[in-house]
């Protein structure tokens, strides 16, 4: 068919559409906007709490006591900046990829950005273009398209005039000239992205449970506030002595430190640090984490859905091997050569190039070159006649005893062609999908690890069941085609727990099968790179992109594997199960101080006692009870095992060891007022060395069974603690006063007493699931 004439637009008629709004601008990011990013880690309730209480004591000139606002900003830098860098990592990526489209206008070729091509433009397609609009055909010369990252179908697509052709797909072979028909967020991989591209953050069960915890806190927040405040109001001689002498000042910063330090800001602040630290070790191996609780996401996965086409596979085919079906199949590699280095060849054709030589002697009279409708090509040489090679079912006649072969190996889901010469099949070609070289591998890693697997893909079952067999993937009898798939999301779940493998998969049906594992308790991962993976790695717990997918798709993922390298996955377990076992274990250093904090609130707010010491004080004491150790602990190995429960485990040791805390507080308190030295700096430092005690005893706790880092670590906190009380630059500071023997005596001796309940507690513990 001769090629059509047609000029495309002229100028005006550009300018209209543009005039109109009809241009394909759209939002083509593979990353979340910084002003999500921003949103994301400013506005939480931490920090507006810490944040409130932070800033009253700066309008209040008590700097001195606003130290812990230190770690609200610092906790907003860290997670902005972290994820900010990824973002732009991904935005650079995205750049260098950027797709041009070949248009005629004014009769002339000229070359487009995506956001340039306006509605009606006429496209010329060559292969290895990518399509930037819909369209319809109006020349074609051969034209077949590659629509797998739309559908997931791994064979080519012939393309006839009038046929609809997809944005997001590219040509394979041929060429042709198409006229846009629909742009911007109108085109089918538009409308598909628009609902995936709804950012929402990754699911967290560490980040839930702190943030659980921080409401509780904000429900017990103003009746606590009212509570303090006015109990302190109160042991200052009333709120109008407190008001007329200023001693109010001294008893806003006291209800203000009986606030603060029942919420858990150090471990926010941990906890980004630790995902920050992780993510960081994760981009040295090509890993990208969008947000950085996606560390964890991986290490509370049971289920892995895998998609096919350019996941479990590199998207390209490969020549597999060849069986001899005919006697005289001399000088057959030959000829299989040359067919493989035709330049004319399509792409199942030229894997044959690598595999065989001897082709360059040989020379051809004639040829047939291949269609999609026809299913063959041919090359006739002297004296040596006509060679052919193609579908076994368009070659050969109908009844032929090779085409039951053929059909055996087409079932198992390799592509299969004949290689005839004359009327005499010489030998049967397999080609299979290129298996990722560390596919296996890491789907062994997953089922050692008792995490399930399911193949979910476009493509035609019986090649979806070939592909997850060489991927090492193990399941009984076929694939299940998804054209049989029930809509009721009940039985849809039955039918997941029952089978591993799926083909002819659509986009939302993908969604709907994540969706209905969840129903049953999984927690599900999915990989995919492709536009009609996009909806089910949104749904998913944990999406994880190619770094060679869509934009659409790395945009809404949790997790980007940058070089395709399927073997980063068990390191991103390893990085995840670290931060999951460690948070859980600093946790309960930061909620033990809570509940005292709470404890202690009621108790000296109901009492209207003086509370027992300031806010430098109390951030003194944590750097080297909570604080430093916490940080210290968080970044050590840790591989064990993801277990669910962890807000329930810890609250199990948290409020039994802060209610110990809290009585040995109250206790010491009750000694210094029968012995006449409370509400002095001497019982405010007493009470910071029987704090000092327990608190070094919940690490201690915690951090067993000791090795030699940890025993190291808790010396060092040990060191610190007496820096703290002895060196005069730091009492001087934080307001502690020298003690008499005996004043040391009872503090250390009701701390221990405090620590031995709080032994009790870890004992206990160790029974809870």
């Amino acid at each position: 068919m001769s090629e059509i004439v047609n000029p495309g637009l002229t100028t005006a008629e550009v300018s209209a559409r543009v005039s109109a709004g009809l241009t394909n601008k759209q939002d083509t990011s593979s990353s979340r906007k910084f002003s999500s990013i921003l949103r994301a880690n400013f506005f939480t309730l931490f920090n507006a709490i810490v944040g409130g209480s932070f800033l009253a004591l700066l309008l209040l000139g008590q700097w001195k006591d606003a130290l812990f606002g230190l770690a609200v900003i610092s906790n907003i830098l860290i997670g902005v900046i972290q994820e900010y860098r990824s973002k732009r990592t991904l935005d650079r990526i995205s750049l260098l990829h950027a797709p041009h489209a070949r248009a005629r206008r004014n009769g002339e070729l000229v070359d487009l950005k995506l956001e340039e091509i306006v509605m009606d433009d006429v496209l010329e397609l060559r292969a290895g273009d990518q399509l930037l609009a819909d369209a319809e055909v109006l020349y074609s010369d051969g034209l077949e398209l590659d629509e797998s990252i739309l559908t997931g179908e791994s064979e080519p697509v012939e393309k006839a005039i009038g046929s609809t052709l997809l944005a997001s797909s590219a040509v394979s072979a041929g060429r042709g000239l198409a006229r846009v028909t629909q742009v911007g967020s109108n085109t089918y991989a538009s409308k598909i992205t628009i609902e995936a591209k709804k950012f929402s953050l990754v699911a967290s069960e560490l980040r839930n449970a702190i943030n659980k915890v921080i409401k509780w806190i904000s429900y017990a927040l103003l009746p606590f506030v009212i509570i303090a405040a006015n109990g302190q109001m109160q042991a200052h001689g009333g709120w109008v002595q407190a008001i007329t002498d200023g001693s109010w000042l001294e008893a806003t910063v006291a209800a203000i430190a009986s606030v603060i330090a029942f919420v858990p800001q150090g471990l926010v602040l941990i906890t980004s640090i630790t995902f920050a630290v992780a993510a960081m070790g994760l981009a040295r191996k090509n890993v990208l984490l969008q947000e950085l609780p996606a560390v964890e996401g991986l290490a509370r996965v049971d289920v892995v859905c895998f998609d096919k086409t350019g996941t479990l596979t590199e998207g390209d085919i490969e020549f597999e091997a060849i069986e001899l079906v005919g006697a005289n199949s001399l000088g057959h590699e030959a000829i299989l050569a040359y067919f493989g280095n035709d330049p004319d060849a399509n792409a199942t054709a030229r894997c044959l190039a690598p595999a065989f030589s001897g082709h360059e002697k040989l020379k051809h009279t004639s040829s047939v070159p291949f269609t999609s409708a026809q299913k063959w090509s041919s090359f006739t040489f002297d004296g040596n006649k006509t060679w052919t090679l193609g579908a076994p079912e368009f070659v050969l006649e109908k009844g032929h005893t090779v085409l039951t072969r053929a059909a055996e190996l087409a079932a198992t889901g390799r592509r299969t062609l004949v290689l005839v010469h004359e009327d005499q099949p010489i030998a049967l070609v397999t080609f299979r999908e290129k298996i990722r070289s560390d596919a296996a591998q890491t789907v062994a890693f997953f089922r050692e690890q008792g995490v399930s697997i399911r193949i979910i893909s476009g493509d035609n079952p019986q090649t979806v069941a070939a592909v997850a067999r060489d991927a090492g993937v193990q399941f009984e009898g076929d694939a299940f085609d998804a054209q049989n798939l029930p809509e009721d999301i009940s039985e849809l779940a039955e039918i997941m727990e029952q089978y591993t493998v799926f083909g002819r998969v659509t986009p939302e049906q993908k969604r709907n099968m994540v969706a209905a594992l969840q129903l049953k308790g999984h927690v599900v991962a999915m990989t995919g790179d492709g536009v009609n993976d996009a909806l089910a790695l949104k749904k998913a717990d944990m999406g994880i992109a190619m770094g060679s997918g869509s934009p659409a798709t790395k945009a809404v993922s949790n997790l980007v594997l940058l070089d395709g390298k399927f073997s980063n996955l068990p390191g991103v377990v390893a990085e995840g199960r670290k931060v999951i076992a460690n948070i859980e274990r600093v946790s309960k250093l930061f909620l033990t101080k809570t509940t005292w904090a709470l404890t202690l609130a009621l108790t000296f707010g109901l009492l209207a006692w003086k509370f027992p010491f300031l806010p430098r004080q109390l951030s003194g004491i944590d750097s080297f009870t909570i604080g430093l150790p916490a940080f210290a602990l968080a970044l050590l190995p840790n591989p064990q095992r993801y277990i669910p429960g962890f807000l329930k485990r810890a609250l199990s040791f948290t409020i039994p060891a802060g209610i110990a805390v809290a009585l040995s507080v109250i206790a010491l308190q009750v000694v210094a007022a029968n012995q006449g030295w409370d509400n002095s700096d001497a019982s405010r430092t007493a009470t910071m060395v029987t704090m000092s005690v327990t608190g070094l005893w919940v690490l201690s706790t915690l951090a067993r069974p000791l090795n030699g880092i940890k025993f190291g670590i808790f010396v060092g906190m040990f060191a610190v603690g007496v820096a703290i009380f002895t060196v005069p630059l730091a009492t001087g500071y934080f307001g502690f006063s020298s003690l008499t023997w005996a004043q040391l005596a009872i503090a250390g001796g009701i701390g221990v007493a405090g620590g031995s309940l709080i032994e009790l507690a870890a004992r206990l513990q160790r029974n809870v699931r």
